[in-house]
């Protein structure tokens, strides 16, 4: 069942641009305390959560492979999301987890097995 679950998103990934709209260094458009810490952005003609692009964050491997997902609540927007990793290290992973467990979000980080 678990492998049909990355399957799908494989697909979903492979069928889109991915758009990064806001690199990393970059500062939130709203939040200018803060910094993205890796590329942040998402696939064009997808539907999130939030009703935009599916939230994808951007590692620096080579092979933008989808190696996990984080998945959020925010109090604040009253929502939950489901944010790709493509080419994230393990190390990357986690530092963009706690990045999201700030103020009234949490994060939590859903490891694709090998």
């Amino acid at each position: 069942m678990e492998g049909r679950f990355w399957e799908q998103l494989d697909a979903l990934v492979g069928a889109a641009d991915l758009v990064i709209d806001r690199p990393a260094g970059s500062t939130h458009p709203r939040f200018p305390d803060f910094v993205y810490p890796y590329g942040y952005g998402y696939l064009a003609g997808t539907t999130g959560g939030d009703g935009e692009g599916l939230d994808v964050w951007l590692g620096s491997l080579p092979a933008r492979k989808l190696v996990g997902v984080v998945l959020t609540v925010d109090a604040h927007k009253q929502d939950v999301e489901l944010k790709l990793l493509l080419g994230c290290t393990h190390d990357e992973a986690q530092a963009i987890v706690r990045s999201h467990n700030q103020g009234k979000q949490a994060g939590t980080l859903l490891w694709r097995r090998a």
